[in-house]
């Protein structure tokens, strides 16, 4: 059980769980927040000051979600292990000892580990990507700003499902796991 728990969290629900919550809270946000710039032309006003809205408003916000998601990943890893240590002691008389020494055999290899923080890095930029793109080609009324917001969760979601495949697909044929 302590196996099982480590490795899922570590491969895959870890970062696959931080990626769907990101793109629904982080994705929209930043879809809204550039939707309601383009619909009050505040972007405009940045190009007339000569200020490139790429560099001012895309990077900064996918650059930070490069960086907080691995480290979200990490914290929802050791989260989601603790809770498989509590499940496994309460309800299945597992003593704690055995559950971590377990939980160190399973990890003997770090490659679950950094894999599944690789696929947090793309899933940040994916994430970062859709939803600047997402609000910076919405339109310039308030519904199709709600569209954009709507369409920017889905289509992050939507990749970051479509990366992780692509992820598993790659690793098992180049015999990574």
């Amino acid at each position: 059980v302590a196996d099982l728990v480590c490795l899922a969290m570590v491969r895959e629900m870890g970062a696959l769980m931080v990626a769907i919550i990101m793109a629904g809270r982080t994705g929209a946000s930043f879809a809204a927040e550039i939707g309601s710039m383009k619909l009050n032309e505040e972007i405009d006003s940045l190009r007339t000051f000569g200020i490139s809205p790429m560099e001012f408003l895309i990077l900064p916000r996918t650059l930070s979600l490069l960086l907080m998601i691995p480290l979200l990943t990490i914290y929802a890893d050791v989260v989601g292990i603790l809770g498989g240590l509590v499940v496994g002691t309460l309800v299945m008389d597992f003593s704690i000892i055995h559950y971590f020494e377990q939980t160190q055999v399973a990890l003997q290899g770090m490659w679950e580990v950094y894999s599944g923080l690789l696929k947090s890095v793309v899933f940040g930029l994916i994430i970062g990507l859709v939803g600047c793109y997402k609000g910076i080609h919405s339109g310039n009324d308030s519904s199709s700003l709600g569209q954009s917001v709507t369409a920017s969760v889905v289509v992050a979601v939507t990749l970051v499902v479509i990366s992780d495949a692509l992820f598993e697909i790659t690793f098992n044929y180049l015999d990574l796991r």
